[in-house]
């Protein structure tokens, strides 16, 4: 007796039409990012390379690298510096 109240007491408790849901309200905002005033500032130019050749030693410990992920660096920089404002 007391699963058939049971199965009553379901059965009256689920609706066979559901309200439809209201579809959600979506807002898009353009957020303009804000750069500090550091990044804007290119890197210090770099020193002058020595007016010889490389020895080998030089050569194998990579001497020329730093230099390049400077130049590299800096490219990005004013890269991603010109999207961020939209300036070529």
């Amino acid at each position: 007796m007391v699963a058939v109240a049971v199965l009553a007491l379901a059965a009256s408790s689920c609706s066979l039409t559901e309200r439809k849901a209201e579809p959600p309200i979506v807002v898009t905002r353009l957020v303009r990012p804000e750069l500090p005033p550091e990044v804007k500032i290119p890197a210090p130019p770099l020193s002058p390379k020595f007016a010889r050749d490389f020895s080998e030693d030089e050569t194998w410990q990579g001497w020329a690298h730093d230099r390049t992920g400077r130049n590299i660096g800096e490219a990005r920089r004013a890269a991603c510096v010109a999207a961020v404002e939209g300036t070529p």
